[in-house]
């Protein structure tokens, strides 16, 4: 089979961050549009070229056909091998590690992460680089490039090939292996986790959790480390077969979208454990009788506890969190003596600190959070730390938090989303306030004086890059905090963040309801950035 060149024209794509290019299927359906961006990658990563490339992706609805595409693809590109999951699943954590294993140049994973799935629904792609994260700036900038003047792409003219069925196979003169996507993951959790101690935990049949896949990627991977080689009974994982719609479910791991699972860990006869991940694997709930673990707080909690953990017993090197993420895991950081860093959101961030060794433990507020053994955010990774903390302490997760706010003090802390706001108001709503930005430190908010007001920039301490305009920040005095943020996750209009903070060191005002201990500056927040006026939400779409 000789190589086939397609003339094709530029899309404006994009720019492809740290969470890949996300559309709507039927964008992803257009003449051309999923083989530029293949194709895009192929002209610019020229290490591919009779290297290995590892592909796979969340099961979601489109992912076996993109699947076939970039195989053909690949092979007219030169591709020596490549390594794809069983039915064209991996999640992203695994990903990663299949990349760092198998020694690949690269890995192309298919998913939209916590995004809906569906024909009418969300589609995404991303790159990740030979270290298994996500590909820094200058590689996804000089693929945004390529997809601008694009011309052609070539292909192979050759049908669909087996992905149901472990094995090797051929494409031209490309190999191609289908591997179990679960089996190498399993054995690496196996590294890291004293499953004897988790075992033991399930064996008294006192303990009760659920683990809910939400009908995506990781509910294999759970089935098999938590039923199988853990012993937890049969039915612990809810959802458990990825569907191309997800069931209908929103495949993101928060209170709002996780309510059969939160409903189950509530009252006198709730479960001991309750967690769940997300449409890709690689974000995490992690719950307790009649609690909430926020993620920034798991975050400090894992690191104040590593020591417990097999694979961290030696003590951990460092932590970092994303900017937006409570300062929580920084009084953890200071206590040990170890180093802490700030940075912008997105995982890529985390990778060059974890390559410098100079962390092994980070996290963002979003629900993710992973460890040096990845190059991505892990969800099955951190409820197996969780699982294993449980067994080491035996004390119930609500304690465990209790206990660690008495040491360390409480940071109150929300997430508030304004969901597909007109993307013109939200943009004008930042803009006014960095309008402020210059007036705001040393003048008060209410009960509170500013410390300091900034548009984040980030200067990487690895490689020097700088990284502007990450969001926009208002530290107030004692620890308390203002950050808005426009996200990118999503497909349509703008996703506006804010997200609030407060320290509190007194034990015996621990117990106050979340949303209660930050009302002033929920009002502050929202008059200051004139919220209701420029957007027309009187009220957020998700409270975390």
């Amino acid at each position: 089979m000789e190589p086939k060149v397609v003339v094709t024209q530029p899309f404006p794509g994009q720019r492809p961050g740290t969470s890949g290019l996300r559309k709507k299927v039927k964008v992803f359906q257009e003449p051309g549009y999923l083989e530029n961006f293949v194709q895009a990658i192929f002209d610019t990563q020229k290490e591919l070229g009779g290297g290995v490339l590892v592909v796979g992706g969340d099961g979601r609805y489109y992912n076996r056909t993109a699947i076939q595409t970039i195989l053909r693809q690949a092979a007219a590109n030169g591709i020596a091998k490549v390594l794809v999951g069983r039915g064209g699943i991996l999640s992203t954590p695994a990903c990663s590690h299949a990349i760092r294993k198998h020694g690949a140049q690269g890995g192309i994973v298919l998913s939209a992460s916590h995004n809906p799935g569906g024909p009418d629904e969300d589609f995404g792609i991303k790159f990740n680089a030979a270290n298994g994260g996500p590909a820094p700036e200058s590689v996804t900038e000089a693929i945004y490039q390529r997809t601008q003047k694009i011309d052609r792409y070539r292909t192979l003219e050759a049908g669909d090939l087996d992905l149901d069925h472990l094995g090797a196979s051929q494409l031209g003169k490309m190999a191609v292996q289908v591997i179990d996507p679960v089996a190498d993951y399993a054995d690496l959790m196996g590294t890291l986790f004293d499953f004897e101690a988790i075992r033991h935990l399930f064996a008294g049949g006192q303990f009760r959790m659920k683990f809910d896949a939400m009908s995506a990627v990781t509910g294999p991977y759970a089935v098999e480390i938590i039923e199988n080689r853990l012993g937890a009974p049969p039915g612990t994982v809810m959802n458990g077969t990825p569907l191309e719609d997800f069931g209908g479910h929103h495949p993101d791991p928060n209170l709002a979208h996780a309510q059969e699972l939160v409903a189950l860990c509530q009252g006198t006869e709730g479960l001991d454990f309750g967690a769940a991940s997300d449409g890709d694997g690689d974000r995490n709930m992690i719950l307790g009788r009649d609690f909430f673990v926020t993620p920034s707080d798991s975050l400090a909690v894992m690191a104040a506890n590593a020591h417990l953990i097999p694979g961290y017993a030696e003590g951990i090197v460092g932590v970092a969190r994303s900017m937006p993420t409570s300062q929580a895991a920084d009084r953890v950081a200071e206590r040990l003596g170890i180093g802490c860093y700030e940075t912008p959101t997105g995982w890529k961030f985390f990778g060059n600190l974890l390559d410098a060794g100079r962390i092994t433990l980070c996290g963002e507020e979003s629900f993710g959070s992973g460890s040096d053994h990845v190059r991505e955010k892990d969800g099955l990774w951190a409820v197996l730390f969780w699982l294993n903390l449980l067994a080491a302490r035996q004390e119930s997760v609500g304690d465990i938090v209790r206990d660690h706010w008495r040491r360390y003090g409480r940071n109150f802390y929300t997430r508030h989303d304004y969901e597909a706001v007109d993307a013109q108001a939200a943009a004008g709503l930042m803009d006014h306030l960095r309008v402020l930005l210059p007036t705001l430190t040393g003048t008060r908010l209410g009960a509170y004086k500013v410390s300091y007001a900034d548009d984040f920039a980030y200067i990487d301490p690895v490689d020097a890059s700088r990284s502007e305009g990450q969001g926009i920040r208002i530290g107030l005095e004692g620890g308390s905090r203002l950050v808005f943020r426009l996200s990118g996750t999503g497909t349509q209009g703008a996703t506006l963040r804010l997200y609030l903070e407060s320290y509190e060191a007194d034990p015996a005002r621990h117990d106050q309801e979340t949303q209660a201990a930050l009302a002033p500056l929920i009002l502050i927040a929202n008059d200051l950035a004139q919220i209701q006026e420029r957007t027309g939400r009187a009220q957020p779409d998700v409270i975390t």
